[in-house]
């Protein structure tokens, strides 16, 4: 279950922002904008870059690793300056969720999880709500602001990008005429 909920959901995530940031490096270098600016772009003065939102969402991705089973996990201490280097950090986190098996997160979704955030604030819960209301809300908040930053920057991307491992499960003969 917990498995199921987090690296299950989070591995085909990643592969569509690796995607999404391959189109945006095309679409940048086709429209003369460069990777620093890329990197740089944010929605609003006071939210993080786009190379910041795609750190997070890696790190997000392997938090609930640490906290669900007592797991050292990479750190990405800094946000990557250009294209290359946010694929890498997907890249890294991808390779590293492919090795935990889903045994290693347990099935016991009513064992205590604490943890504490930077500024002294303390959580305790269950390992379900923490997957349900931290661990999840946390990835996908800034899995979606990478997607929104992409796109505030003119790169073409629609829904389909943003959950292109959706077609593994489309019906045949219901795709809709090109």
């Amino acid at each position: 279950m917990l498995y199921d909920q987090t690296i299950s959901a989070y591995a085909p995530a990643l592969r569509a922002l690796s995607t999404e940031l391959g189109k945006a490096a095309a679409w940048a270098q086709t429209n003369d904008i460069g990777e620093l600016q890329f990197a740089a772009a944010r929605l609003a003065p006071d939210m993080y870059p786009l190379s910041s939102q795609v750190r997070f969402t890696c790190l997000q991705a392997l938090q609930p690793l640490a906290r669900l089973a007592d797991m050292a996990v990479p750190e990405f201490p800094d946000d990557a300056s250009d294209f290359a280097g946010m694929q890498a950090q997907i890249a890294g986190t991808l390779a590293f969720l492919d090795g935990v098996a889903p045994a290693e997160l347990g099935d016991d979704g009513d064992r205590a999880v604490g943890f504490t955030l930077p500024n002294g604030m303390a959580f305790d819960m269950t390992a379900a709500s923490y997957v349900r209301d931290w661990a999840n809300p946390q990835f996908y908040f800034h899995r979606v602001a990478a997607y929104a930053v992409m796109r505030h920057m003119g790169v073409p991307l629609g829904k389909a990008d943003y959950v292109n491992y959706m077609m593994q499960y489309l019906r045949p003969g219901t795709a809709p005429a090109a």
